[in-house]
């Protein structure tokens, strides 16, 4: 276990959100273009141009946060906000909103939870090459060099690279067959350094807090008691979740997954020099996103990782394919609801990597709907939340040390494929998918049930 004092202490009770997903202001104040600004949304969902506005409504939602009895506040700083193309000059006016919003926080009481990198790479970059491209490595370090000279004070939680695991197992249908395997993992394996040196880096600053990774994590069951299927949950478990932590934790790459990546004819070239920064660079606790267990069985089709989502629907002939589990609930999207499985899930990652471990991600999207009296009914999401925590301190009395836990999300915000119409928040943010309205936000049950256990501890 990790002797740091601000890893020794108890749960804090948080709430999460992205820049491209909740800021808005997409050209504001010398904001440069992300590969999100300019990518091309699903068919009849908006854009994050505006989002939830929170870029200029940061004060009233702190507030929000603050009447809600956030202990802490999980969200990324925007790179294309603090360097317009990435690299260069710093854009002044991004340096100063996250000291303003950082120092709301403090005013609040809230610990600012901050993660790095959350989907955003500049485009300039992506146009170079982005992650295939090495000198992406060393602008990700001159970012958070950046970052960690501004923020070091105020900022004792980092987080990397947010679901660095979905970027590279969902790359196959974001790039429509257009980067081969090969390619894709070589991007992956550049991540792995990126975040190593950062995090080497910031160990060697002295700073005041600790740095970790912010991997979506989901255990696999076997589908049957046949070897067949245990050995494809084994394998699935590898490649989705432990690959990307057995990086972080050990700086090593796990070898079940190495069999997988020679199958695929996708091992990366790995220097020398990245096996030493990968060794020197790992990390103080584990960060996860949990929202389902997924269930496989052994698979000789031709299924690949590009069939299904992050959630569900990936297979890889020869090793796994996943498939429904029958005695889960689903949530209107599709996605299975298993709150047992959560326990579990934190079971395994404490006992594999024996590191403290924040829940960043944590929740539940559905069809929220705003009544005439300005109301938001949402039991759905208090019974979501209320059997989650449930089994998070069932795994911490059992002796699973969990640090934080912050549900996806702290208010409405632009989900990456369903747009405004899957919402997560607490918190209502009043404009549909097209029609802004007057973006003001109102306060669901699901606020007023999280700000009563906050307060008292009592499910």
């Amino acid at each position: 276990m990790i002797k740091n004092k601000i890893l020794d202490q108890d749960i804090m009770w948080g709430a999460s959100t992205s820049a491209y997903q909740v800021e808005g202001a997409y050209n504001q104040d010398g904001k440069g273009m992300s590969v999100q600004d300019i990518r091309s949304v699903p068919e009849g969902t908006t854009d994050f141009k505006v989002a939830a506005d929170h870029y200029n409504r940061f004060e009233e939602d702190i507030a929000l946060f603050k009447e809600l009895g956030l202990q802490s506040y999980r969200f990324s700083i925007a790179w294309t906000r603090i360097l317009p193309d990435g690299v260069g000059e710093p854009n002044l006016a991004g340096i100063a909103f996250y000291h303003r919003l950082l120092d709301q926080l403090a005013a609040a009481g809230i610990a600012p939870i901050v993660t790095v990198f959350h989907f955003d790479l500049p485009a300039a970059l992506s146009q170079n090459g982005g992650w295939s491209n090495r000198q992406t490595i060393v602008a990700f370090e001159q970012y958070c060099a950046l970052l960690f000279r501004e923020y070091g004070e105020k900022v004792k939680y980092w987080l990397t690279i947010n679901e660095q695991n979905m970027m590279t197992l969902v790359g196959p249908k974001l790039y429509g067959g257009k980067k081969t395997m090969k390619e894709i993992y070589q991007e992956n394996h550049h991540m792995f350094v990126a975040q190593a040196r950062v995090t080497r880096m910031y160990h060697q600053g002295n700073f005041p807090g600790v740095i970790g990774p912010a991997p979506n994590i989901a255990q696999a069951y076997p589908a049957s008691a046949e070897p067949e299927d245990q050995l494809a949950a084994q394998y699935f478990n590898a490649f989705r979740n432990w690959f990307y932590l057995d990086a972080a934790v050990y700086g090593l790459y796990n070898h079940q997954v190495m069999t997988i990546l020679e199958k695929l004819d996708a091992v990366p070239e790995i220097t020398e020099q990245d096996r030493v920064d990968m060794r020197e660079g790992c990390c103080d606790y584990i960060a996860l996103n949990y929202y389902n267990t997924m269930s496989v069985e052994a698979n000789s089709d031709e299924v690949t990782a590009e069939d299904g989502d992050q959630q569900r629907g990936l297979g890889l002939k020869e090793f796994f394919k996943s498939v429904k589990n029958p005695f889960l609930e689903t949530t209107e999207f599709g996605w299975e609801i298993d709150p047992l499985g959560f326990k579990t899930t934190l079971h395994e990652v404490a006992s594999r990597y024996h590191l403290p471990i924040m829940v960043t991600e944590n929740g539940l999207g559905a069809k929220d709907e705003l009544t005439e009296d300005f109301r938001i009914h949402d039991p759905y999401r208090i019974d979501y939340l209320k059997r989650h925590i449930d089994m998070l301190q069932q795994a911490r009395d059992e002796g699973v040390k969990v640090i934080a836990y912050c549900p996806w999300s702290a208010i409405d915000l632009v989900s990456t494929h369903e747009g405004m119409r899957k919402r997560y928040g607490l918190i209502y943010v009043h404009r549909d998918e097209f029609d802004l309205k007057d973006l003001n936000r109102y306060r669901k049950d699901s606020f007023y049930w999280y700000q009563r256990f906050i307060a008292t501890g009592k499910l």
